[in-house]
């Protein structure tokens, strides 16, 4: 009999316990179950593809950040972090080194051992080293261009924010939140620095960093200046909006009465080196003579002396600053 209520009042005890336990953890477990929805899909997609498939990238990409530290801590890895991170590209600079010089590298086998020729593969090898540092000046000219093009309507935002009786911090907390890509993810990478102790001058001078636009510096000028003696920030940005969206529409004239010359110094600063390259993989032995004798070599210098001085007289003349 005794050894019965002992039993029944563990038995009890145990189910209270559990009662207690699964009420306790009723919401954790709620997660768990929809987390493991997702999981299971994502594992089962997995299986279908193979294993194999799934472990080469992660083996590859590992291999490639372990060769990568060779040039790590150098300052043209440090010089290109920074060019990167304008331009928006999630690589370390150290990285984008390895991967200029494999651009390099493999055409240039490409050309020497399948093609046959010493000099297609030198072309190619110079193309390809040239082809990632173009790839990134061209992001990073488009992201400029699209934060020149969000400025106004950040700064109508501001003094808005600004006579409505938010903070400094709040107005840059509302831009982050409100404002799409890229100016709203730089605001908000601003903000954290703040946040996390940097001083508002400072996080200010980097945002001014990481963006080269003159528009910005003169936005950031204009606030580091107001902070110091004072004044009324909400009209300073009204005036710096006016003076921004005048300018924009004086380049956008510009650049539509200057179309043709630029289009001109393209073709002109293109076509040689295209023909050229061309000339040379249909008919070697003919372009050969242009590296191989004294007079080749001196036609192909005064034709670069005059490609340069071509190019550099029309950007002058379609180039017009406001």
């Amino acid at each position: 009999m005794l050894s019965l209520i002992l039993i029944s009042s563990f038995i009890t005890s145990f189910l209270l316990v559990f009662g207690v336990l699964r009420m306790l953890t009723a919401e954790r477990r709620a997660l768990d179950s929809r987390v493991k929805v997702f999981t299971s899909s994502l594992q089962h997609g997995e299986r279908e593809t193979g294993t194999k498939v799934r472990k080469n990238p992660q083996n590859l990409r590992s291999l490639f950040r372990q060769a990568s530290k060779v040039f790590a801590g150098q300052s043209l890895a440090k010089q290109m972090e920074l060019e990167l991170l304008k331009a928006d590209i999630p690589l370390r600079g150290e990285e984008f080194i390895l991967a200029s010089i494999l651009a390099a590298v493999l055409p240039g086998i490409f050309g020497t051992i399948v093609l046959h020729d010493l000099g297609a593969g030198l072309i190619l090898g110079v193309l390809g080293f040239l082809v990632p540092r173009f790839l990134v000046n061209n992001a990073k000219r488009k992201r400029i261009a699209k934060f020149n093009s969000q400025i106004g309507d950040t700064l109508a935002v501001m003094s808005n924010s600004l006579r409505a009786g938010f903070s400094f911090l709040q107005t840059m907390e509302m831009v982050s939140r409100e404002m799409s890509p890229p100016i709203g993810e730089e605001f908000g990478r601003c903000l954290r620095e703040m946040n996390l102790g940097t001083p508002t001058e400072q996080a200010l001078i980097n945002l001014n960093q990481r963006i080269e636009s003159d528009d910005l510096d003169l936005v950031i000028t204009a606030v580091l200046i107001q902070r110091q003696v004072g004044g009324n920030l909400s009209e300073v940005l009204d005036s710096i909006s006016h003076t921004i969206r005048e300018r924009i529409r004086i380049k956008g004239e510009i650049k539509t009465l200057t179309a043709q010359g630029r289009l001109s110094g393209i073709i002109i600063g293109a076509l040689p080196l295209a023909l050229g390259v061309i000339l040379y993989l249909i008919n070697p032995a003919y372009m050969k003579m242009l590296f191989t004798t004294s007079t080749g070599l001196g036609l192909i210098a005064g034709g670069v002396v005059s490609q340069i001085i071509g190019i550099i007289v029309i950007k002058k003349i379609v180039s017009i600053e406001v």
